[in-house]
């Protein structure tokens, strides 16, 4: 990945100015960020730990947790040491690097929300061939594929930004080295093959938002057929997390990188990046446990037999 700029380092957006408030953006991306360790550590264990949640829609639950964990870690970690160092400076080699595994975890993250989808359909549309479509071997390997494709994007994407000549400076007006924001920085009509490739990514996210939407058609068209309103109300649990999931991930990525270029603002894509980068990750543990009696007999199992080995 080589590049004529002779910076070796970029600048990014600092969230305040003065040390007070510096400080305080530390202790609170450090309360989001520990909040998202431990909801995401803990549905970790519990699904690792009980046997009853070895089942396809935990296991991409498993992998959605750890796609969370790496993609706050990849952010927040780096903003938070720049508060309270009192610096914006990120090397070149480590904003490539957040960079890739940025983009990596994010699109695999929403391979993997597509393939819940289409569990999701095969349970309640065609429940007698669930065991046989969702056998563990097709578990595994789609899952795989969604983790394949992710690194296979991360991998162009960092290419192809970080082979773009940059001669607008080294300032990121972000809290973390987002791709847009590096485009910004590009020589003119230098940033084309990357917006090729973004084009490209646009079709496939589309395309698989099409894919999540039918499902859902189809799904919620079956769960209405269900006499029973305890069938239903049972149906609707299984789906709705997933589905709130989905829009949160889906809304404020799209407003991010598809927003006309007359709403932007360094304020504006600060806060819709912490909405698409920072929020999700928190949030999805309790959006997915809320409801879900199984996880939570899980986790009252979990700390049950925790505070039996302390006493």
């Amino acid at each position: 990945m080589s590049n004529s700029s002779s910076f070796k380092e970029f600048l990014l957006q600092a969230f305040a100015d003065t040390r007070q408030l510096q400080l305080l953006h530390f202790w609170l991306f450090l309360g989001i960020y520990l909040a998202a360790l431990l909801g995401n550590g803990i549905i970790i264990t519990a699904i690792a730990c009980d046997h009853r949640l070895h089942t396809p829609m935990y296991f991409f639950l498993l992998n959605l947790s750890l796609l969370d964990l790496g993609t706050i870690s990849t952010t927040v970690p780096k903003s938070m040491a720049n508060s309270l160092c009192n610096t914006r400076a990120i090397s070149y080699w480590e904003c490539a690097a957040q960079v890739f595994h940025f983009t990596f975890l994010f699109s695999t993250e929403y391979s993997v929300l597509t393939v819940m989808a289409y569990d999701r359909y095969v349970a309640i549309c065609r429940p007698l061939h669930y065991g046989t479509i969702m056998s563990s071997r097709a578990c595994v390997k789609m899952a795989a594929a969604a983790w394949a494709s992710g690194f296979l994007y991360g991998l162009l994407h960092t290419a192809t930004t970080f082979s773009i000549p940059l001669c607008q400076g080294n300032v990121v007006e972000q809290f973390f080295c987002e791709i847009p924001q590096i485009l910004k920085l590009s020589c003119s009509h230098a940033y084309l093959r990357e917006v090729g490739a973004l084009v490209l990514t646009l079709c496939l996210v589309f395309g698989c938002f099409i894919f999540i939407v039918l499902s859902y058609v189809q799904i919620f068209t079956a769960v209405l057929r269900i006499p029973s309103e305890q069938g239903r109300h049972k149906a609707f649990s299984m789906c709705l997390p997933h589905l709130a999931v989905v829009s949160l991930c889906v809304s404020t990525a799209m407003f991010a990188y598809l927003k006309p270029p007359s709403l932007s603002s360094p304020a504006l894509d600060l806060v819709v990046a912490v909405l698409y980068a920072v929020v999700p990750p928190t949030v999805n543990p309790l959006i997915y446990s809320m409801r879900n009696k199984e996880l939570k007999d899980a986790l009252k199992k979990l700390v049950q037999l925790l505070l039996l080995q302390q006493q």
